[in-house]
């Protein structure tokens, strides 16, 4: 049963990946997820970011406004750092939880940790067999960005630009997945990617 440690950076396609993963059988555990359960209304790391960044981060109903909070953070690096400090530490601690609920079932051939921030998080990497990362040229993940969610180029360059490039990133880790071309391309990569996971190989990524 391989750990597999899957990043990328804001509209990549890494989410895109992650689904094919597990249409072909993987166990996907989900940090976004996990970010979006340990904010939930009522919890506790809820009221310390309204403590610390006050109520205009909440939406009428008292949840948390996402879009709010991330003008905040990423046009502030100190910020950005208080916010993960505050989120990380309860990410990481559930993430733990379900991948030894799912190794102690047993019956999961390939588990995978999808994580945005998998190497600006040392923490998580000692719990992954192998790591890859979604890819695409930063003027494609620009635009594709601004398409998604409406941003000018100077906000969606500053979001890319407050993670590690992915032309760092393709260094760092065992596999590169190119999501730069087609989706049929992408997904023969995957089921490429699929079958040496099964059978327990990670590709070690040769690029220098």
């Amino acid at each position: 049963m391989l750990v597999l440690g899957l990043t990328g950076g804001i509209a990549s396609g890494k989410s895109t990946v992650a689904r094919m993963l597990a249409s072909l059988g993987a166990e996907v555990i989900d940090a976004d997820r996990l970010a979006r359960d340990v904010v939930a209304l009522g919890s506790e790391a809820l009221a310390e970011i309204v403590k610390e960044f006050g109520p205009s981060v909440l939406n009428a109903d008292g949840s948390l406004n996402r879009a709010a909070l991330g003008r905040i953070v990423f046009a502030d690096p100190a910020r950005r750092k208080r916010l993960e400090e505050i989120t990380h530490p309860r990410i990481l601690e559930e993430m733990r939880r379900q991948l030894q609920v799912i190794k102690a079932q047993g019956e999961a051939t390939l588990i995978v940790l999808d994580v945005p921030l998998l190497f600006e998080t040392p923490e998580i990497l000692p719990l992954c067999d192998c790591t890859a990362v979604v890819w695409v040229p930063e003027e494609l993940q620009v635009h594709r960005l601004m398409q998604r969610d409406g941003l000018s180029r100077p906000d969606a360059l500053q979001r890319i630009r407050a993670q590690i490039p992915l032309d760092r990133k393709r260094y760092l880790a065992d596999v590169v997945i190119d999501n730069s071309g087609s989706l049929t391309a992408t997904q023969s990569q995957v089921r490429s990617l699929w079958l040496r996971l099964v059978e327990k190989k990670c590709q070690t990524n040769d690029d220098d």
